[in-house]
C-alpha cells in the first residue's frame, strides 16, 4: 500500500503502520518495523475495554454493577460518565450526565475487576485477549491497573490482530462488540475530546470513541460517522471503519501535538481512498 509510505515523512524518531480488512482479516499492508514496541498510551483503553467485556461475558461482573463513585457502574467507567476527574480520584459530576475524560475512571475500572475477579488486571488482560489471539508482545503494566496512560506497550504486529478481532470477534459475542463500538453509550452527552476541544455532542461506546461528525478529528475527513477507536498521547492511534471494511494502526514514539492532527487525518484519507 502506498498510502502507508507516507508515515516516512512524520517528524517522529520512529513510526509503524498497517491496514487490515475487516471481512477476512487480511493485512493489506504494512509499513515500518512492525515488531518494535512502542508505548502504545491510552490505545491501551481498547485492550483494557476489550479485556473488561470479556470478563463481563464471562460472568464476573455486569456492566450495570456498581463501580466507582456513587450512582456509578462499570458501564459508565467504560464511557467515561461516571464523574471522575481526568487524572485524580475526584468526582466533579453526577454519573451519567457529562462525558468528562477520565483515566482515573480506567484504573476503578481495573480494581472492580481485579477485585470481582481475584485476577491481577495484567494477567486476566493476558490470558482473556493477549494470548489468545496471539499478541506476544503487548503487555499492560501492573502500576497504571488498566493502563490509561502510559502502561501499554506493542506493536504493530501485535494490534493487526486485534484490529481483525475488532472486525469478526471471536473472543466476543458480536452482539456484545457492536453494542460497545456502534451504540453511543449515554447519548447526548458533550464533554472534550482531549487534543480537539469541547464537542456536543461527544459520542462514545464502552471504552471505544465513536467518530460521529466531529470535527475536526483525528481520523480522516472520509471516515464514515461510524468509525470507532482510539488515540493515544504517546503519538499513536487505531481505528476501525466497518463501512469502509477497514481498520488502521499507526505508532510512533513522539508525544501527540500539532504535527499529529496535521498529519494523521491525511494518513486515513489516503488509506480510504486507495481502497475505495
Amino acid at each position: 500500500m502506498q498510502s502507508l509510505r507516507m508515515i516516512e515523512d512524520w517528524p517522529v524518531p520512529h513510526a509503524a503502520a498497517a491496514v487490515v480488512r475487516g471481512s477476512d482479516g487480511a493485512l493489506l499492508g504494512a509499513h515500518g518495523p512492525q515488531d518494535h514496541l512502542f508505548p502504545l498510551a491510552s490505545v491501551t483503553k481498547l485492550l483494557s475495554a476489550y479485556a473488561v467485556l470479556v470478563a463481563v461475558e464471562e460472568g464476573v461482573f455486569e456492566l450495570d454493577d456498581p463501580a466507582g463513585p456513587d450512582g456509578s457502574t462499570v458501564r459508565h467507567l467504560l464511557a467515561h460518565t461516571s464523574g471522575l476527574a481526568f487524572d485524580e480520584h475526584r468526582v466533579t459530576a453526577e454519573p451519567g450526565n457529562r462525558r468528562l475524560y477520565s483515566n482515573a475512571g480506567f484504573d476503578v475500572l481495573a480494581a472492580a475487576l481485579e477485585n470481582a475477579s481475584g485476577i491481577r488486571f495484567d494477567q486476566y488482560a493476558a490470558e482473556a485477549v493477549f494470548q489468545p489471539l496471539g499478541m506476544h508482545a503487548t503487555l499492560v503494566n501492573t502500576a497504571h491497573r488498566a493502563p490509561a496512560g502510559a502502561g501499554g506497550l506493542s506493536t504493530v504486529a501485535d494490534l493487526t490482530r486485534f484490529a481483525a478481532e475488532l472486525q469478526a470477534p471471536k473472543l466476543l459475542d458480536p452482539a456484545t462488540l457492536r453494542a460497545a463500538t456502534r451504540e453511543v453509550a449515554f447519548p447526548g452527552t458533550s464533554g472534550v475530546l482531549p487534543g480537539f476541544g469541547h464537542r456536543r455532542p461527544n459520542d462514545w461506546g464502552l471504552g471505544f470513541e465513536i467518530r460521529d461528525h466531529k470535527a475536526p478529528h483525528w481520523t480522516g475527513t472520509a471516515n464514515s460517522p461510524a468509525t470507532f477507536g482510539h488515540f493515544g498521547q504517546s503519538g499513536t492511534f487505531l481505528w476501525v471503519d466497518p463501512a469502509a471494511d477497514l481498520a488502521c494502526i499507526a505508532l510512533t514514539d513522539r508525544d501527540f501535538g500539532p504535527w499529529a492532527a496535521e498529519v494523521w487525518p491525511q494518513l486515513s484519507d489516503a488509506v480510504l481512498a486507495e481502497n475505495a
